[in-house]
């Protein structure tokens, strides 16, 4: 798969996925799909954010993608959202209130990711190239 079809394919999915997250936030007033669906989504989002940016030129973006997650999931215990406007966009990507359970979420979120790019984006990759070297061979 080219690179170009690979960010387009990741800028698609982006859309989508950033659609359903702004969905499940405006929406979805429940106990399990917001705070556990939307913890998964969101750093499918970000992974997907960050392959159209580098397509293939880094092999552990999910484990970036993870520790950044975490990273901001940790911030939660300083209380730093509170130096910025209630409902502001800083405020409401940090985020106001840590829970380990956001974590797992971000976890099981970065490994479909991983296993995704394995399965489904890498294996058409290497099979366009082994069908255009078939269709090159005399």
């Amino acid at each position: 798969m080219s690179r170009l079809k690979m960010r387009l394919l990741y800028a698609a999915t982006f859309v989508v996925l950033l659609g359903i997250e702004i969905c499940i936030a405006l929406f979805v007033h429940d106990s399990f799909v917001r705070p556990y669906i939307g913890d998964v989504l969101v750093v499918a989002v970000v992974y997907s954010a960050a392959r159209i940016v580098f397509p293939d030129r880094f092999p552990l973006m999910s484990a970036a993608v993870f520790l950044f997650a975490a990273a901001v999931e940790l911030v939660q215990l300083t209380k730093l959202s509170e130096l910025f406007p209630e409902g502001g966009i800083i405020a409401t990507v940090l985020g106001s209130t840590f829970d380990p359970k956001d974590l797992l979420c971000y976890a099981i979120g970065c490994i479909f990711c991983a296993l995704w790019d394995v399965f489904f984006i890498r294996t058409s990759a290497v099979t366009e190239i082994k069908d255009f070297e078939q269709r090159r061979e005399p």
